[in-house]
């Protein structure tokens, strides 16, 4: 977290920045409106560092010099990291990860039994050190530990499984019984699972969502807590519809010092283990760009669970504000925290916000129309 003392990092303070910003797209398939509005996103960045913003890289390929990059997911391996000359978080915006399973939400849970089926790299000590950090549940890389798993949970109440990459609550299935169970195990794909893993986790009823981060730019520290909504997509289907972020200058006391409300204040110190803990046993890890997800609901007998759900050390729905924030930060030293907004909205007949800074809007050939807008307004502190 922001705060620590790295030497390489101090000794790279005296170095030069990098010449240029590059988008790195490493995530397919790719969405036009996400090709875009992480274009949009790259040229803020780059405005920021006070260099040019030189496009796309060819995917698999470096840039041509001291980049900083955008890559479109986490980058998994410490060899494409090298190559690409990214040797810590100044290099990028975004994270990366040893393997591939840790840029998943397969590291919020431990295994059923010490004996189940676990990739390469696994560490029972991260699930252990954020067990009191998150929900109910367990992650499995095997159909036999999956339905052991989901069997002592439906002992609780109802079962949520999650495929691990699947973005915005998109696939997700509610398991109440033993013949869901079935169904959902017997959808598997048998590769998938061995190498990503399944999440299998209690099911909570009237859900707030917080989001919970950090950025670290160019020698600025922007952290905060915010919550998500949820809206309708083209298919009907409830997806992710954006993020209302509170933002303070600095680390997460800076925004803990805010006076936010409990519940939100309870996010935050979850989310603060669940990152000191990928510092702590993910050898290997480091990320400029630090997110979290945080449930908080009732479980099936009416009480009350609060619990990191899965990270995203990436570019996210909430990167626009996260962005936004640090350029009101940049443009007035006198500003602590700002109000700062993310919102997807669908269908053409949805107006824009008379507001907002556009990231994309138009008709998107795989999901329809969509619009992608920032809001930044002045943060008045309630106490």
């Amino acid at each position: 977290m922001a705060g620590r003392k790295d030497p390489a990092l101090a000794k790279r303070a005296t170095e030069a920045g990098p010449a240029e910003v590059m988008r790195y797209p490493n995530r397919f398939p790719e969405t036009e409106h996400e090709r875009v509005s992480h274009r949009e996103i790259g040229r803020r960045l780059a405005a920021l560092l006070g260099v040019p913003f030189a496009g796309d890289c060819l995917p698999g390929q470096p840039g041509p010099g001291r980049c900083y990059y955008v890559p479109t997911d986490s980058l998994i391996g410490l060899e494409e990291a090298a190559r690409l000359g990214i040797r810590d978080e100044r290099d990028l915006f975004g994270g990366v990860v040893p393997m591939p399973f840790m840029a998943t939400k397969a590291i919020t849970h431990p295994l059923v039994e010490a004996s189940a089926a676990a990739p390469r790299g696994w560490s029972a000590a991260f699930a252990e050190r954020v067990r009191t950090s998150v929900l109910a549940g367990f992650s499995a890389f095997a159909p036999g530990d999956a339905e052991v798993a989901a069997q002592r949970l439906l002992a609780r109440g109802p079962v949520r499984l999650k495929p691990v990459r699947a973005t915005a609550g998109r696939g997700q299935l509610l398991i109440r019984d033993a013949a869901q169970l079935e169904g959902a195990l017997a959808g598997l794909d048998a590769d998938e699972l061995a190498e990503y893993g399944v999440v299998l986790e209690e099911h909570l009823e009237q859900v707030v969502t917080y989001s919970v981060g950090q950025v670290r730019v160019g020698g600025r520290v922007a952290s905060y807590c915010g919550t998500q909504s949820l809206t309708l997509d083209n298919q009907g289907e409830t997806v992710y519809g954006g993020s209302e972020l509170i933002v303070a200058r600095g680390d997460y006391a800076a925004v803990l010092a805010l006076g936010l409300p409990e519940p939100a204040q309870r996010a935050v110190t979850q989310a603060q283990v669940y990152d000191a803990a990928a510092d702590a046993c993910l050898d290997g890890f480091f990320a400029s760009r630090r997110n979290y997800d945080v449930a908080q609901g009732y479980d099936a007998e009416g009480r009350f669970r609060s619990g990191v759900l899965e990270q995203s050390w990436r570019i996210g729905g909430a990167s626009g504000a996260e962005v936004a924030a640090l350029e009101a930060f940049a443009a007035d030293p006198r500003v602590a925290a700002v109000r700062a907004s993310t919102l997807e909205r669908f269908g053409a007949e949805t107006p824009a916000p008379g507001s907002a800074a556009v990231l994309y809007r138009g008709e998107d050939p795989s999901i329809g129309f969509i619009g992608k807008y920032v809001v930044v307004e002045a943060y008045e502190n309630p106490q």
